[in-house]
């Protein structure tokens, strides 16, 4: 029996694109998830079954019946390979969030999940929070890589869910944008709320919450800039959203209006962005906190090819 039935249409950027990828990318779930509800008749298109490995194309209506585990938050240990820490303290834990995890369960999503990886390996996490997602106090999507900081006691949780509220943390992005934004260094002051026509999407609207993101250019390319982004407000998909609004969509990033040229070009599967610093006042002793995520190889990868000029 189903849990929940999704419909989503086939925007333009996801033409010609399989139907795992794409469907994955439209209800942000993990593209093994989609191929086995493709395999299980899960997926609906035009009344047939949609095989993983089929083609979508613009305007069409695909159905989907997630399944209903039976518990599906439950936390399932489960290693994660390229999953680091980047700092073990007594009270709280930073990690090296890998693309394609998701911070804990939720419904839809059957991949990996931080809070999985770090009961895995041995962590005990007691905090007041949901049983799902215990010790997280600040989340990133399932496909942006970087610092992301875990309480493991109830004091740790408190002050570091205060400090996120009252945007008393540093949060700093490293992003690969679509031409050159002008001007070099700005602030973006711009409400986002949920897409009036795309559940999956979020969009600039006038009666959207507050989203203040602040940038600076660190190096042009060409066809492409390297930003800095500081946040500070932290809604769902802010800087993705704000870049797009700006018409300099970060790379790769498809959902949002994204050359898949330029995608192609540079290797990339997912979006240029990463939560490169992270710092904050230590919950217990006060003393400031920063921590720093190194590029994954995907991200390296882009980011040579167009120092180098290869794109």
């Amino acid at each position: 029996m189903a849990a929940e039935h999704r419909d989503v249409i086939v925007p333009e950027s996801e033409t010609g694109t399989r139907a795992d990828a794409a469907v994955a990318r439209l209800l942000e779930v993990s593209r093994s998830a989609v191929a086995q509800w493709c395999a299980d008749g899960r997926v609906i298109r035009d009344g047939a079954r949609l095989a993983k490995s089929d083609r979508v194309h613009e305007g069409e209506r695909i159905g989907i019946d997630m399944p209903d585990p039976e518990d599906r938050n439950r936390i399932i240990p489960e290693a994660v390979d390229g999953m680091g820490i980047l700092l073990d303290d007594d009270d709280f834990v930073v990690v090296d969030k890998p693309v394609g995890v998701a911070a804990h369960p939720s419904p839809g999503w059957v991949g990996p999940t931080v809070v999985g990886a770090l009961a895995a390996a041995g962590y005990r996490i007691s905090t007041s929070g949901a049983p799902e997602r215990v010790g997280i106090v600040h989340r990133l999507d399932v496909g942006t890589s970087g610092a992301m900081v875990v309480a493991k006691t109830e004091p740790a949780y408190t002050a570091l869910k205060r400090a996120f509220k009252e945007r008393e943390v540093e949060k700093v992005y490293h992003a690969v944008v679509q031409g050159l934004p002008d001007p070099l260094k700005g602030t973006i002051d711009a409400p986002i709320g949920r897409h009036p026509h795309h559940e999956w999407r979020f969009a600039v609207m006038e009666d959207g919450r507050d989203s203040v993101t602040h940038y600076e250019v660190l190096e042009a390319f060409g066809r492409a800039s390297l930003v800095e982004v500081h946040l500070e407000t932290g809604r769902t998909h802010q800087i993705r959203v704000h870049f797009s609004a700006l018409r300099h969509p970060c790379a790769g990033d498809l959902t949002y209006g994204a050359d898949p040229r330029l995608a192609a070009d540079l290797g990339l599967t997912r979006q240029w962005l990463h939560a490169h610093r992270l710092g904050f006042a230590h919950p217990r002793t006060g003393e400031p906190v920063l921590v720093t995520s190194p590029y994954p190889v995907d991200l390296a990868y882009a980011l040579t090819a167009l120092s180098n000029g290869l794109v």
